[in-house]
């Protein structure tokens, strides 16, 4: 993200447009999708109005601030843009990639029919690929819509086992396909939010109503349905047949795998099994308590010898035996951050005791 965008953002997440004057014209990224407005459009999908080829800032004779205006709202990234569905109504991602690049090619694998009917499967559907009408070597590949998997933050401890699992299955399913992911860190893995935000939301400014009138009405976690998914796989590497795993590259967005190098080939698995551990240490180990069953797990898959670490299906089996340990109660109790004070954890352990006793109330009331 440019820190032109990073400034504006942090702005609007402030409530305010302070000395702000660029967002009446479009960055450079954004002008290539004025120019496929029409294109897409065409086949089926529209982009905001910001990026209609005859767009005027809506804020210009009205007299209203431009971050109150939802055409003031940029794009976070110059090669994806949302963009709704004319025929359902539905807000989609749509990607600019090579057409020479493995990843359609690997998208499409993961999302053929066969792929697409089995439940550990937690890729991202490629729901269209078009060609690009203004690059002959470029596509645009559609996906559906997906939010940070942590937003809205998790909230028991339920919650925090469930998202492990998803992503265990959803890595033994991409490894039993011959694929390394190999940036599977927290911002490729995301989740279909639909069954939290029932009116939906702004695709960018994500707390606001698609019109950024007023903050999105939403459902908490607790008793939703989510599906997490693994997402962009641009670094990824597809090995056939007994073809060796072994490969070359230090890029990466975690690098604390410690066997990344440019020089030294390494097991690209083993690099998708470490990533995912240290996730799971930095987003759950490490911002919350009571997750300490956890650490036997987190510590086999963050191995610094690539070797010792197990692999998917074993890390997922490990995972199972640890959740078999866990009773209702502890499922069920919130998680409690390290940076609460002890006067909120007394307030907050309070309120979800009073939770978890009216849900089994409500429980044995209709069960009986």
């Amino acid at each position: 993200m440019s820190k032109q965008r990073a400034d504006y953002l942090r702005e609007r997440s402030a409530g305010t447009s302070a000395g702000y004057t660029g967002v009446a014209a479009l960055l450079p990224g954004e002008v290539l999708w004025r120019e496929r407005y029409t294109y897409l459009e065409a086949h089926g999908y529209v982009l905001r109005q910001r990026y209609r080829p005859d767009w005027v800032p809506s804020w210009l004779n009205t007299g209203f601030a431009p971050y109150s205006c939802e055409d003031s709202i940029m794009s976070l990234e110059d090669q994806i843009l949302d963009a709704v569905r004319l025929r359902d109504n539905l807000t989609v991602a749509i990607k600019i990639v090579s057409s020479a690049s493995e990843e359609i090619t690997i998208a499409r694998l993961l999302s053929s029919a066969e792929s697409s009917r089995n439940p550990n499967n937690h890729c991202v559907p490629i729901e269209d690929v078009i060609p690009d009408p203004l690059n002959p070597n470029k596509s645009l590949l559609i996906m559906p819509y997906l939010r940070p998997f942590d937003s809205p933050p998790f909230e028991v401890v339920e919650e925090v086992m469930d998202f492990i699992k998803q992503t265990l299955e959803g890595l033994c399913f991409i490894h039993s396909q011959g694929i390394a992911h190999r940036d599977c860190t927290s911002g490729n893995i995301m989740m279909d939010g639909r069954s939290l935000f029932p009116d939906g939301h702004h695709p960018v400014y994500k707390r606001a109503t698609q019109d950024i009138s007023g903050e999105a009405r939403h459902f908490n976690r607790v008793g939703r349905s989510i599906r997490y998914y693994y997402i962009d796989f641009g670094m990824s590497s597809h090995f056939k047949g007994d073809e060796s795993p072994y490969v070359l590259g230090a890029k990466g967005g975690d690098q604390d795998v410690p066997e990344l190098s440019n020089e030294y080939p390494y097991n690209a698995f083993m690099v998708d099994i470490f990533i995912l551990g240290h996730l799971y240490e930095m987003e759950f180990l490490q911002v919350y308590l009571g997750l300490s069953f956890l650490e036997p797990l987190v510590s086999a898959l963050t191995h610094s010898q690539p070797e010792r670490r197990p692999t998917a299906e074993s890390a997922l089996r490990m995972f199972h035996d640890i959740h078999q340990g866990l009773n209702h109660t502890h499922l069920h109790w919130r998680l409690r951050k390290r940076s609460e004070s002890g006067t909120e954890r007394v307030v907050y352990d309070t309120i979800s005791a009073a939770k978890m006793g009216l849900s089994l109330v409500r429980r044995g009331i209709m069960g009986s």
